[in-house]
């Protein structure tokens, strides 16, 4: 399955601290936790001894300790100490079963299997990461907990058109629905969508009136994408606002996700909960109608649901995810 050879987030970088805890990724029960030196680590959780949840265990020297008989494990996954047998030293067999993990972005991802020889370099995200672009403030929103597929919520942060529904008085109006014809084309990661343009009421906490914004869409990723927005001059309180939205989710089984979302602007002065209050708003407005959508996994054939001129991004998404042979969370 192509998706467990992908990168996927799974937690906040700093919600993962020194006691063990519990997340799901692709229908995999992980276990994620820090060493002695503070690197992060995404293991099966479930202890090779006698199938107990790691994650309620605890981190002790540096060791991740299971719970039910106290076997220790270092961070590479070996069994360092059977407390039943303290002469005893385990062999290569006494072993956690560890996936891949990195941290970037301000979150922990996770890789349940190498990648194929043939895969695409890995596209990262410098705009994003704390440590670049001094020039544009970070924050990061969630996690949403949504029950829907992780492709559905993909879309669903690609399309516009329901701005004036979903998002009336903030992201779009009734009045003004209108979405103008833009450009759509592949690139080595996903698509790239541009020209795209919308009337919004409010298109930030920013905005002081209703203004035309300029969209850039990128999917960048199966389950990852990146919004640029400009709005136009004049429209809001910070001249020349600037900023970019990605949107990480998680598929948790292939109807329920967890999302996030990532955000590079250059307002150095609103204080964080007022950046991610309004991305709560944004979301919340959306995931009512996320939960309701049927099926739950996105249809894949092209007689599935019928289309619009204004869905050229979301059909070029699904042409995206079927050439690149994703199956969780899709109807092929």
């Amino acid at each position: 399955m192509i998706e467990r050879s992908l990168w996927h987030p799974v937690a906040l970088s700093h919600a993962v601290g020194s006691q063990p805890q519990g997340a799901s990724l692709l229908g995999e029960d992980l276990v994620l936790w820090r060493d002695a030196a503070g690197a992060a680590h995404a293991w099966a959780d479930q202890c090779p001894h006698r199938g107990a949840r790691l994650s309620l265990g605890r981190v002790a020297g540096g060791q991740l300790e299971c719970p039910y008989h106290g076997w220790r494990f270092e961070g590479s996954g070996q069994c360092t100490h059977i407390p039943a047998l303290p002469d005893f030293t385990p062999g290569a067999r006494h072993r956690a079963r560890s996936f891949d993990a990195r941290e970037a972005y301000g979150m922990l991802w996770v890789r349940l299997a190498p990648p194929p020889a043939d895969a695409p370099p890995i596209h990262d995200f410098p705009l994003f990461a704390a440590e670049s672009e001094p020039r544009l403030r970070k924050t990061t929103s969630g996690p949403y907990r949504v029950e829907a597929s992780a492709p559905r919520i993909i879309e669903n942060f690609l399309d516009m058109a329901h701005f004036g529904y979903v998002h009336e008085g903030w992201l779009g109006s009734r009045d003004r629905p209108e979405i103008p014809p833009y450009e759509v084309a592949p690139t080595p990661h996903g698509v790239l969508a541009t020209g795209c343009l919308a009337w919004q009421p409010r298109s930030s906490i920013h905005a002081e009136s209703g203004a035309q914004v300029e969209y850039t869409y990128e999917v960048t990723a199966p389950y990852m994408a990146v919004l640029t927005k400009k709005p136009e001059p004049g429209s809001t309180a910070i001249e020349g606002l600037w900023e970019s939205i990605a949107m990480f989710v998680c598929p948790v089984t292939e109807e329920s996700s967890v999302a996030w979302t990532r955000m590079a602007m250059n307002d150095f002065d609103s204080p964080d909960a007022r950046l991610i209050d309004f991305q709560n708003t944004i979301f919340g407005q959306d995931q009512p109608v996320l939960e309701s959508q049927r099926p739950k996994r996105l249809p894949l054939r092209p007689d599935a649901e019928v289309h619009s001129a204004a869905d050229r991004m979301s059909a070029a998404y699904r042409r995206y995810l079927k050439e690149s042979g994703i199956g969780f969370g899709v109807i092929a």
